[in-house]
């Protein structure tokens, strides 16, 4: 038996909602849930039917330049929304709530939102109907745009804090744990970028 080939996203899903006369349709995904500073991004895109950027694809999947060559393309041809939460919200609430609180910032940003395609299987509380779509920044065009606005402006930020915080190295590993995020954390100790209640930091501050 041959090996299933990947085709990537489609713009099938948002089409059959706009058959069924909805008028906007978003898709959203963050990127940032699982590093241990900075803030978790969360991205709402309705691309224009007429006006797709050709290559979209799941983030993941994309190469740092194929990402950001992307970026304004959506930018200039769709509806984006941008929701960040930053670590102290995640410390406070957790990642998931803050993660879904993200996505909703996002999504109120645009108006007039018939129907939300949330990548993962939770929605967050809208005033809108939400349908959430497991592996969706793979399957979903405008999902796959949306995580690749989440990528590039959470890169961008942690790029940016880099020059605030040289010791940690952010614009490397975008505060994710590699070996040199935790050599520095053990050596420097929590910057103010850091999620204290990540078990890897939080084993670092004083008891």
């Amino acid at each position: 038996m041959g090996k299933k080939t990947r085709t990537g996203p489609d713009f099938s899903i948002e089409q059959a909602a706009l058959d069924r006369g909805l008028g906007v349709i978003c898709g959203v995904d963050e990127a940032g849930r699982g590093p241990w500073a900075g803030p978790v991004v969360a991205a709402a895109v309705v691309l224009d039917p007429d006006s797709i950027p050709s290559g979209l694809d799941d983030s993941k999947a994309l190469s740092t330049a194929r990402r950001e060559a992307l970026f304004a393309p959506i930018m200039q041809s769709s509806r984006v929304g941008i929701g960040i939460a930053e670590a102290d919200r995640i410390d406070r609430d957790n990642i998931l709530v803050a993660t879904l609180w993200a996505m909703q910032q996002a999504i109120g940003q645009i108006a007039d939102v018939s129907l939300a395609l949330i990548d993962g299987n939770r929605t967050p509380g809208l005033n809108c109907p939400a349908q959430a779509v497991i592996g969706g920044d793979a399957r979903v065009l405008s999902i796959a745009a949306a995580s690749i606005i989440a990528k590039v402006t959470r890169d961008r930020i942690m790029i940016a804090h880099d020059a605030t915080y040289p010791d940690y190295g952010f614009a490397r590993h975008k505060g994710y744990g590699t070996l040199f995020h935790r050599t520095a954390l053990m050596r420097h100790g929590p910057s103010p970028l850091h999620r204290r209640s990540f078990a890897p930091v939080a084993a670092l501050l004083p008891r």
